[in-house]
């Protein structure tokens, strides 16, 4: 069976109930759990000439990033803990989350990544994309979507 797990956030409502699924799931199997989250980069956005320039410093807005992703990741570590399951937590910078998802699952050593689907169909699927179903198609790891 599954002994560790990855479980990748983002702070929304769906991903904070499939964490505590996750959860819950770990210790039914006594599993371990790393929580994942990634920070965006830092937006430079370009229109014709010029960049546009954000009055946000790259050290503030990794500062804000920084702190948004520790608080999400302590009230996912502390569910854990209550539940007596084994945790830790990491978080990488990338603006892909898909191939962070992936990274951060081979980078801890699981063998389970376990996350949520927002269950977009049809037209809204195909043009906003799911990062489920990119790390679906792209992990060697074995994927459990929650709904």
């Amino acid at each position: 069976m599954f002994k560790h797990i990855l479980v990748p956030t983002d702070g929304s409502q769906l991903s904070s109930d499939t964490a505590k699924r996750a959860i819950a799931f770990a210790k039914e199997t006594r599993a371990k759990v790393t929580f994942f989250f990634a920070k965006p980069d830092y937006p430079v956005a370009f229109y014709g000439e010029g960049a546009l320039i954000d009055p946000t410093t790259p050290d503030k807005f990794a500062d804000m990033a920084e702190q948004q992703a520790r608080e999400i990741l302590a009230g996912h570590e502390a569910l854990a803990k209550a539940e007596e399951v084994e945790c830790a937590s990491i978080t990488a910078v990338s603006d892909i989350p898909y191939e962070s998802i992936i990274g951060a699952a081979e980078q801890s050593g699981a063998d389970l990544i376990f996350m949520a689907s927002h269950g977009r169909r049809g037209i809204s699927g195909l043009l906003l994309g799911s990062e489920t179903q990119k790390v679906l198609t792209h992990s060697k790891i074995p994927v459990l979507v929650y709904r």
